[in-house]
């Protein structure tokens, strides 16, 4: 897994999974292991799914990179703790699952809550090396 700033401001952790090293063939499969681990998570609400390909096809003016075959968001909150306004701008946290021509790619912003960043790393990992 990676750590980087997107767009020099924007804290990212992706993982990039080949196909062959996971038993998933497609993005709703992950969505849907990765909902399994918010639903079996007391402090986590799942929100939605959000079809990115789908919505940016759809855009007179819409570009997707040719690799990308398949990308959504799936959307959720953790909750424990509301101290201020501030907290609403990050919130709520979203997976990003893209399939591309090798693979998969999965990524999220980092939280301000070290031990959600944690969970969130544990959670992509498993849900990606579960029954290899």
């Amino acid at each position: 897994m990676t750590h980087e700033l997107f767009m020099d401001k924007y804290p990212v952790y992706t993982l990039e999974v080949a196909a062959q090293a996971t038993n998933h063939t497609g993005v709703d499969s992950i969505i849907d292991a990765l909902k399994a681990k918010i639903s079996h998570d007391p402090k986590a609400a799942y929100i939605a799914v959000f079809d990115h390909y789908a919505h940016t096809a759809a855009l007179p003016d819409g570009e997707i990179a040719p690799e990308i075959l398949e990308a959504k968001n799936l959307i959720f909150c953790f909750g424990p703790k509301l101290p201020g306004v501030a907290m609403m701008a990050v919130r709520p946290r979203s997976i990003g699952v893209i399939r591309h021509s090798t693979g998969f790619s999965l990524s999220f912003l980092e939280a301000p809550m070290p031990p959600i960043n944690d969970k969130m790393k544990s959670w992509v990992t498993d849900v990606m090396t579960q029954g290899v």
